[in-house]
């Protein structure tokens, strides 16, 4: 049998297994996040009857933006994301750079084409028009950068309900030396963790809180990402 490595939604024992990941979230602060359902799987010219005016429109915006293969790769989000914070000139953002976007895309690309399809690129537009209303609001000094002491409000209201230990660990990874995180750094951390939620779900079957994986399966999951 391979070798197996079991992800545990509990606090590790010291005689467990070293091949283990504990989160150790409080009693009073469990992980939380409930994700919508992952972007299905089907091609741009699959368009239904029954389709919104919305829908639609978005429709006719991504044949503008995604070229003649009708899907957006990381170059093109790139491009597209730039050219959407020059808009916004009270976000501070050094600029979404193509290894921030080859993730993004990575952690959002479900049929592992190396870009992204039109339910793909719908799902990503949307939590970022969403995501971006929040770190607005929760600018409270209007600086342009939301700091440590106004993220966990920020994480709250985009549903994400995490515990003091990882909210240190994402402001080291995401955060300048004082603590403050710009626009395009917020927005791939939360594109990260919705990803990584969702992953999760489909792999906790049973709802236990709990997944084993096989070494295939979890390179396959941190590697592509």
């Amino acid at each position: 049998m391979g070798a197996r490595l079991a992800l545990w939604a509990r606090r590790r024992r010291p005689s467990e297994a070293a091949a283990q990941y504990n989160p150790e979230p409080p009693v009073s602060c469990p992980l939380q996040y409930n994700p919508g359902p992952p972007p299905p799987r089907t091609h741009y010219s699959n368009i239904e009857a029954n389709e919104s005016e919305e829908v639609r429109q978005f429709r006719r915006l991504f044949s503008q933006l995604a070229g003649d293969d009708m899907e957006v790769s990381a170059t093109e989000l790139m491009n597209i994301l730039n050219k959407v914070v020059t808009r916004h000139p009270d976000l501070k953002t050094d600029g979404f750079g193509i290894d921030t976007c080859r993730s993004m895309v990575a952690v959002m690309d479900s049929d592992t084409t190396g870009k992204l399809g039109f339910e793909e690129f719908k799902y990503l537009w949307n939590n970022i028009k969403k995501w971006q209303a929040i770190y607005k609001q929760f600018d409270v000094d209007c600086s342009g950068t939301i700091g440590s002491s106004e993220l966990p409000g920020a994480f709250q209201a985009a549903g994400f309900h995490l515990n003091e230990h990882l909210y240190n660990m994402i402001i080291r990874r995401y955060s300048d030396e004082e603590g403050n995180m710009d626009f395009d750094n917020f927005i791939s951390c939360l594109v990260r963790l919705d990803a990584m939620f969702r992953a999760f779900k489909s792999l906790d079957r049973d709802g236990t809180g709990q997944i084993q994986v096989n070494i295939q399966e979890w390179l396959q999951l941190t590697m592509y990402s």
